[in-house]
Protein backbone atom coordinates (compact mmCIF):
# COMPACT_ATOMS: atom_id res chain seq x y z
CA UNK A 1 0.00 0.00 0.00
CA UNK A 2 1.23 3.39 -0.91
CA UNK A 3 0.83 5.73 1.44
CA UNK A 4 0.42 9.26 1.35
CA UNK A 5 0.14 12.02 4.75
CA UNK A 6 0.01 16.03 3.44
CA UNK A 7 0.47 17.56 6.98
CA UNK A 8 2.61 20.97 7.36
CA UNK A 9 3.07 20.18 10.89
CA UNK A 10 6.43 18.31 11.06
CA UNK A 11 5.82 16.74 15.02
CA UNK A 12 2.34 15.72 13.97
CA UNK A 13 3.12 14.18 10.67
CA UNK A 14 5.94 11.96 12.52
CA UNK A 15 3.21 11.13 15.39
CA UNK A 16 0.97 9.58 12.59
CA UNK A 17 3.60 8.03 10.62
CA UNK A 18 4.19 6.14 13.62
CA UNK A 19 0.75 4.58 14.07
CA UNK A 20 0.68 4.19 10.46
CA UNK A 21 3.40 1.72 11.20
CA UNK A 22 2.10 0.36 14.02
CA UNK A 23 -1.26 0.01 12.67
CA UNK A 24 0.62 -2.02 9.54
CA UNK A 25 2.97 -4.06 11.78
CA UNK A 26 0.11 -5.48 13.54
CA UNK A 27 -2.24 -6.24 10.44
CA UNK A 28 0.71 -7.69 8.46
CA UNK A 29 0.73 -4.99 5.89
CA UNK A 30 3.22 -3.77 3.44
CA UNK A 31 2.59 0.06 3.91
CA UNK A 32 5.54 3.01 2.23
CA UNK A 33 4.72 6.09 3.31
CA UNK A 34 5.56 9.74 1.56
CA UNK A 35 5.83 13.01 3.84
CA UNK A 36 4.74 16.29 2.09
CA UNK A 37 4.85 19.67 4.10
CA UNK A 38 2.27 20.79 1.41
CA UNK A 39 -0.41 20.34 -0.92
CA UNK A 40 1.74 21.71 -3.75
CA UNK A 41 4.92 19.47 -3.02
CA UNK A 42 2.79 16.43 -3.23
CA UNK A 43 1.27 17.62 -6.36
CA UNK A 44 4.56 18.36 -8.27
CA UNK A 45 5.37 14.82 -7.37
CA UNK A 46 2.10 13.71 -8.31
CA UNK A 47 2.46 14.66 -11.68
CA UNK A 48 5.17 11.95 -12.14
CA UNK A 49 3.55 9.12 -9.99
CA UNK A 50 -0.11 8.43 -9.25
CA UNK A 51 -0.05 5.38 -7.89
CA UNK A 52 -1.63 6.39 -4.18
CA UNK A 53 -3.69 4.25 -2.23
CA UNK A 54 -4.46 6.15 0.89
CA UNK A 55 -4.38 10.16 1.76
CA UNK A 56 -4.24 11.98 4.99
CA UNK A 57 -4.98 15.02 4.37
CA UNK A 58 -4.47 17.55 6.96
CA UNK A 59 -7.16 20.49 6.01
CA UNK A 60 -5.73 23.51 7.58
CA UNK A 61 -2.47 23.96 5.14
CA UNK A 62 -0.23 26.87 3.89
CA UNK A 63 -1.87 28.19 -0.11
CA UNK A 64 -3.61 24.93 -0.92
CA UNK A 65 -5.44 23.37 2.20
CA UNK A 66 -6.44 19.83 2.44
CA UNK A 67 -10.08 19.83 1.00
CA UNK A 68 -8.58 21.61 -2.16
CA UNK A 69 -6.12 19.59 -2.87
CA UNK A 70 -8.67 16.42 -2.14
CA UNK A 71 -11.05 17.53 -4.85
CA UNK A 72 -8.30 18.23 -7.24
CA UNK A 73 -7.39 14.52 -7.12
CA UNK A 74 -10.78 13.44 -7.48
CA UNK A 75 -10.91 14.78 -10.71
CA UNK A 76 -9.49 12.07 -11.89
CA UNK A 77 -8.91 9.20 -9.47
CA UNK A 78 -11.88 7.93 -7.65
CA UNK A 79 -10.12 4.68 -6.22
CA UNK A 80 -7.83 6.46 -3.47
CA UNK A 81 -8.78 6.64 -0.12
CA UNK A 82 -9.19 9.39 1.33
CA UNK A 83 -8.72 10.52 5.39
CA UNK A 84 -8.91 14.16 7.01
CA UNK A 85 -7.11 14.72 9.76
CA UNK A 86 -7.65 18.19 11.11
CA UNK A 87 -7.69 20.53 14.15
CA UNK A 88 -11.18 21.50 13.23
CA UNK A 89 -14.60 19.68 12.72
CA UNK A 90 -16.49 22.89 10.62
CA UNK A 91 -16.09 20.61 7.46
CA UNK A 92 -16.72 17.28 8.15
CA UNK A 93 -19.74 18.15 5.88
CA UNK A 94 -17.92 18.85 2.54
CA UNK A 95 -15.87 15.13 2.97
CA UNK A 96 -19.25 13.87 1.35
CA UNK A 97 -17.53 16.20 -2.09
CA UNK A 98 -14.75 13.97 -2.09
CA UNK A 99 -16.24 10.59 -0.88
CA UNK A 100 -13.67 10.55 2.11
CA UNK A 101 -13.33 7.48 4.21
CA UNK A 102 -13.41 9.48 7.46
CA UNK A 103 -12.37 12.37 9.47
CA UNK A 104 -10.06 12.45 12.50
CA UNK A 105 -9.58 15.50 14.42
CA UNK A 106 -6.23 15.66 16.46
CA UNK A 107 -4.65 14.74 18.50
CA UNK A 108 -5.06 11.70 16.33
CA UNK A 109 -6.22 8.79 18.50
CA UNK A 110 -4.50 5.30 17.81
CA UNK A 111 -7.86 3.07 17.99
CA UNK A 112 -9.39 6.12 15.68
CA UNK A 113 -6.96 6.35 13.34
CA UNK A 114 -6.51 2.57 13.22
CA UNK A 115 -10.26 2.21 12.58
CA UNK A 116 -10.19 4.70 9.60
CA UNK A 117 -6.98 2.58 8.27
CA UNK A 118 -8.77 -0.70 8.53
CA UNK A 119 -11.92 0.62 6.30
CA UNK A 120 -9.89 2.03 3.47
CA UNK A 121 -7.81 -0.81 2.99
CA UNK A 122 -10.76 -3.39 3.10
CA UNK A 123 -12.15 -1.28 0.56
CA UNK A 124 -8.93 -1.40 -1.17
CA UNK A 125 -8.91 -5.19 -1.21
CA UNK A 126 -12.46 -5.52 -1.89
CA UNK A 127 -13.22 -7.43 -4.60
CA UNK A 128 -15.89 -6.00 -7.41
CA UNK A 129 -18.78 -7.43 -7.45
CA UNK A 130 -21.01 -7.62 -10.56
CA UNK A 131 -24.64 -7.96 -11.52
CA UNK A 132 -26.17 -9.37 -14.68
CA UNK A 133 -28.05 -6.71 -16.34
CA UNK A 134 -31.06 -8.30 -19.56
CA UNK A 135 -29.63 -4.70 -22.16
CA UNK A 136 -31.04 -4.40 -25.04
CA UNK A 137 -28.29 -5.69 -27.24
CA UNK A 138 -28.16 -8.98 -24.86
CA UNK A 139 -27.07 -9.67 -21.54
CA UNK A 140 -24.46 -7.30 -19.68
CA UNK A 141 -22.27 -7.77 -16.61
CA UNK A 142 -21.99 -4.20 -14.84
CA UNK A 143 -19.95 -3.49 -11.90
CA UNK A 144 -21.68 -2.24 -8.67
CA UNK A 145 -19.04 0.25 -7.82
CA UNK A 146 -19.30 1.28 -11.38
CA UNK A 147 -22.94 2.22 -11.26
CA UNK A 148 -22.94 6.24 -10.75
CA UNK A 149 -27.04 6.29 -10.68
CA UNK A 150 -30.17 4.77 -12.36
CA UNK A 151 -32.86 6.72 -13.92
CA UNK A 152 -36.29 5.57 -14.62
CA UNK A 153 -37.59 6.98 -18.13
CA UNK A 154 -40.45 5.92 -20.48
CA UNK A 155 -40.82 2.02 -18.71
CA UNK A 156 -37.58 1.84 -18.95
CA UNK A 157 -33.76 2.01 -16.94
CA UNK A 158 -31.63 3.77 -18.12
CA UNK A 159 -28.23 2.65 -15.97
CA UNK A 160 -25.46 5.63 -15.77
CA UNK A 161 -21.66 4.22 -15.17
CA UNK A 162 -18.66 5.66 -14.79
CA UNK A 163 -18.20 5.27 -18.67
CA UNK A 164 -21.05 5.32 -20.78
CA UNK A 165 -24.51 3.92 -19.95
CA UNK A 166 -26.59 0.79 -20.71
CA UNK A 167 -30.88 0.65 -20.97
CA UNK A 168 -33.05 -2.12 -19.53
CA UNK A 169 -36.63 -3.14 -19.34
CA UNK A 170 -37.02 -3.43 -15.37
CA UNK A 171 -39.42 -1.64 -13.02
CA UNK A 172 -37.06 0.39 -10.72
CA UNK A 173 -37.54 -1.53 -7.70
CA UNK A 174 -36.79 -4.64 -9.31
CA UNK A 175 -33.67 -3.38 -10.25
CA UNK A 176 -33.29 -2.03 -6.49
CA UNK A 177 -33.65 -5.50 -4.88
CA UNK A 178 -30.76 -7.36 -7.67
CA UNK A 179 -28.11 -4.58 -6.16
CA UNK A 180 -28.85 -5.00 -2.56
CA UNK A 181 -26.31 -2.37 -1.74
CA UNK A 182 -27.22 0.05 1.38
CA UNK A 183 -25.15 2.71 -0.67
CA UNK A 184 -27.97 3.12 -2.80
CA UNK A 185 -30.47 5.69 -1.95
CA UNK A 186 -33.46 7.29 -3.89
CA UNK A 187 -33.32 10.98 -4.72
CA UNK A 188 -36.88 10.91 -6.41
CA UNK A 189 -39.38 8.06 -7.28
CA UNK A 190 -37.50 7.77 -10.71
CA UNK A 191 -33.88 7.99 -9.44
CA UNK A 192 -31.55 5.81 -7.37
CA UNK A 193 -27.97 6.85 -6.66
CA UNK A 194 -24.87 5.36 -5.65
CA UNK A 195 -23.72 7.36 -2.75
CA UNK A 196 -20.02 6.61 -3.48
CA UNK A 197 -20.34 9.14 -6.47
CA UNK A 198 -22.23 11.46 -4.73
CA UNK A 199 -20.72 14.67 -4.51
CA UNK A 200 -22.99 17.70 -3.47
CA UNK A 201 -25.97 17.96 -1.93
CA UNK A 202 -28.37 21.43 -2.00
CA UNK A 203 -32.31 21.54 -1.36
CA UNK A 204 -33.19 20.07 -4.54
CA UNK A 205 -30.18 18.59 -6.05
CA UNK A 206 -27.84 15.47 -6.29
CA UNK A 207 -24.46 16.83 -7.68
CA UNK A 208 -22.39 13.74 -8.76
CA UNK A 209 -18.59 13.46 -9.74
CA UNK A 210 -19.46 12.90 -13.28
CA UNK A 211 -20.97 16.14 -13.42
CA UNK A 212 -24.80 14.92 -13.26
CA UNK A 213 -27.36 17.02 -11.59
CA UNK A 214 -30.37 14.76 -10.36
CA UNK A 215 -33.40 16.35 -8.66
CA UNK A 216 -34.21 15.62 -5.20
CA UNK A 217 -37.68 15.40 -3.54
CA UNK A 218 -38.00 17.93 -0.61
CA UNK A 219 -39.60 14.67 1.92
CA UNK A 220 -36.21 12.89 0.88
CA UNK A 221 -33.61 15.49 2.01
CA UNK A 222 -32.99 14.41 4.95
CA UNK A 223 -32.90 10.75 4.04
CA UNK A 224 -30.16 11.53 2.18
CA UNK A 225 -28.10 13.77 4.15
CA UNK A 226 -28.33 11.05 6.72
CA UNK A 227 -27.57 8.26 4.49
CA UNK A 228 -24.70 10.50 3.39
CA UNK A 229 -23.19 11.20 6.81
CA UNK A 230 -23.56 7.39 7.68
CA UNK A 231 -21.52 6.72 4.78
CA UNK A 232 -18.71 9.34 5.35
CA UNK A 233 -18.26 8.47 8.91
CA UNK A 234 -17.60 4.52 8.31
CA UNK A 235 -21.35 3.25 8.57
CA UNK A 236 -21.82 1.71 4.64
CA UNK A 237 -18.67 -0.33 3.50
Amino acid sequence: MKLVICEDELAIAEQIIRLVRGWASLRGQVVRVNHFGSAEAFLFAYEDDKSVDLMLLDIQMGEMDGMALARKIREGNSRVQIIFVTGISDYVAEGYDVSAVHYLLKPVKEEKLYAALDKAAANLSKPKRSISIDAADGVALVVVDDIAYIEALNHELVITLREGKIGCKMPLYKLEEIISDERFVKTHRSYLVNLAHVRRVTRTEVILDNGAVLPLSRRLYKDINSALMTYITGGMS
